[in-house]
């Protein structure tokens, strides 16, 4: 593949971007989804996390079709999921939602399922799951307050950013740091590695 390779993010997700950007990969183009996130019925998390995030490459693709320049881009998606055992925890639009979450997540361990998914020019279709565990201290009730006063929690799965003010919370990591933040880069950079993006070009500075 030349140095002519397109990069199109199928997110408007600033984690996302600077992730990519740790990587030394600047997107194309950002191309944000609107897919229906409402889990089936019955569905698991990985299941979810691995549906959700092909649903936003897809729909990014058809939205790229209708640039001639994007036509043969590659397209990256990527879907987060947080869940205690097989409940699925919404990403949090309201405060009671968000306390639901934050109780539920103290003093015990939770999944995080971070799905990307990788369409090619030549049509070939990667995903890869990536399953991290998360245990949070017992928390107490003027620090959960305090943490949802502070807003963080909003439109964050689970209720919290690894990243963010609730990383105090967490005691132990097993599985991968960036996929709790929102892309696994080991994972996205083999896969786009492997499908010919020059995923190294930008790391010597301009030629």
């Amino acid at each position: 593949m030349t140095g002519t390779a397109k990069l199109l993010l199928a997110s408007g997700s600033p984690r996302r971007l600077q992730l990519l950007a740790q990587a030394g990969l600047e997107p194309d183009s950002l191309l944000p989804t609107s897919v229906d996130e409402t889990p089936l019925k019955n569905e698991l998390p990985r299941s979810l996390a691995k549906r959700l995030a092909r649903s936003k490459a897809d729909a990014a693709r058809a939205m790229a079709a209708r640039t001639p320049e994007f036509a043969d881009a590659y397209i990256l998606a990527a879907d987060t999921v947080v869940a205690v055992g097989r409940r699925i925890l919404p990403k949090a639009e309201f405060h009671d939602q968000a306390a639901e979450c934050i109780r539920l997540l103290s003093g015990r361990s939770h999944r995080v399922y971070t799905a990307v998914c990788l369409l090619t020019p030549k049509g070939s279709v990667r995903q890869r799951l990536v399953e991290s565990k998360v245990r949070f201290k017992r928390l107490g009730r003027q620090e959960i307050d305090t943490y949802l006063g502070s807003g963080e929690w909003r439109d964050k799965a689970g209720g919290y950013a690894i990243q963010g003010l609730a990383g105090t919370f967490v005691v132990k990591l097993v599985g991968s740091y960036t996929s709790v933040v929102g892309l696994p880069l080991y994972e996205t950079i083999a896969m786009l590695d492997g499908e010919g993006f020059p995923v190294r070009k930008g790391w010597l500075g301009p030629a």
